[in-house]
């Protein structure tokens, strides 16, 4: 995006205070901070009254999406951490709003590649705020009246409540204890990362970094049996040696043998 014209064209969308107006639907920006239209599309929808959070990586993005509980999220393709395009699915379960995908690439490959992957629509670099705020006013009024639902997380077979704090594995609710169902929400949340064990302790237990990792890893190995899987057999919890632990989504059916 051009910030000088985009700069110029924000002007004609000056706010005004209309205190009966219904409140300001909440927009997500999903965005590398060193991209050169950052700026410039949290300023044009702010003057438009919109509630504006940003976050600048994928993993942030999904955290923020089951947080913040936004009307509409514009997603960055080109993110630092992990290929937005990817993180889609996942992002449409938790903020079960409206996606507008943003990207560099003008090739008609990558867009339908985006579209099907679950955006709703696209904008392609540079673009004008009139553009930005046009494809942002379509898509909230395609989606008016329809509050954002309570966020479902859902990983293949899996699918976790936020709200609820119910979780459901090929069908059927697990009974998980509150510790186990935190670990889960945690380590399904950074799906794709590596978590240290000292991380797990000190964030889902609130404990000092210097306690041993021992409670941890038994919640763990009660996590994996209620799961149905082993540390030998993950279908979720990856062990990385040396590392931590990993959540990933399984590609293929889970293997019954060992359940």
């Amino acid at each position: 995006m051009r910030a000088r014209s985009c700069a110029l064209r924000v002007d004609q969308h000056r706010r005004t205070d209309r205190e009966d107006e219904d409140p300001p639907p909440r927009i997500l920006v999903i965005e590398d901070r060193t991209a050169r239209s950052n700026t410039v599309v949290s300023a044009a929808l702010e003057l438009r009254d919109h509630l504006v959070s940003t976050v600048p990586t994928a993993m942030a993005g999904l955290r923020s999406a089951v947080t913040a509980r936004p009307h509409l999220v514009l997603l960055d393709l080109e993110l630092p951490d992990q290929c937005a395009i990817d993180l889609l699915p996942a992002l449409r379960a938790a903020a079960r709003a409206p996606v507008i995908a943003i990207t560099s690439r003008a090739d008609e490959c990558h867009i339908v590649t985006a579209l099907n992957a679950g955006a709703d629509s696209c904008l392609i670099r540079p673009f004008s705020a009139d553009l930005l705020l046009a494809k942002v006013g379509a898509a909230l009024r395609a989606d008016a009246g329809q509050l954002p639902d309570p966020p479902i997380l859902v990983f293949g077979g899996l699918a976790i409540d936020i709200e609820n704090r119910v979780v459901e594995l090929d069908g059927g609710t697990l009974c998980l204890s509150p510790k186990e169902y935190d670990l889960l929400v945690y380590m399904a949340l950074r799906a794709g990362e590596v978590v240290p064990l000292r991380d797990l302790l000190t964030e889902v237990w609130r404990l000092p970094d210097t306690y041993r990792c021992t409670t941890v890893q038994v919640h763990i190995s009660w996590l994996r049996s209620k799961l149905r899987e082993t540390a030998r057999k993950p279908r979720y919890l990856h062990t990385v040696p040396g590392a931590g632990l990993r959540f990933e989504v399984p590609q293929d059916p889970p293997d019954t043998a060992h359940m």
